[in-house]
């Protein structure tokens, strides 16, 4: 039987993590930082990559985690995390897993197909919900 300090150690420890990952899925607040490091690695905004749309990945996000782009284009997923790899596979578009990409690491693939192309994080789709949407269009 638990006594009453271990289970009062119990739930705070609960209540803990609780806030800790309800603060870890702020999809605003991880993409706003998400932002900040691609721009302190690359000196420049997401929006401004040339020829590309750039989706970055952080804290076992997506940053966007849906976007809409024509066919033919370019998608770069970053890897702004500064310890965990990832990878990226899109079965929908035809896209295999690529190899992690590690810190400061990309990854690419051209999207041909119109329609909604869900895609995942190979190692963290699961575990973490790391999954994100393109929408092609003609």
């Amino acid at each position: 039987m638990r006594t009453p300090s271990t289970l009062a150690i119990t739930l705070l420890s609960l209540a803990a993590a609780s806030s800790a990952h309800a603060a870890g899925k702020d999809p605003a607040a991880i993409c706003a930082e998400a932002e900040e490091r691609y721009v302190s690695l690359t000196g420049q905004p997401s929006s401004e990559a040339d020829g590309v749309v750039v989706v970055t990945m952080y804290k076992y996000n997506f940053c966007p985690a849906q976007i809409t782009v024509p066919v033919g284009t370019t998608v770069r997923w970053v890897n702004v995390d500064k310890r965990t790899s990832h990878s990226v596979l899109s079965p929908t578009a035809g896209m295999p897993e690529s190899d992690r990409a590690f810190p400061d690491e990309s990854v690419e693939f051209t999207f041909l197909t119109p329609g909604d192309q869900d895609y995942l994080c190979g190692p963290h789709w699961e575990t973490r919900d790391m999954i994100g949407m393109v929408t092609v269009e003609e």
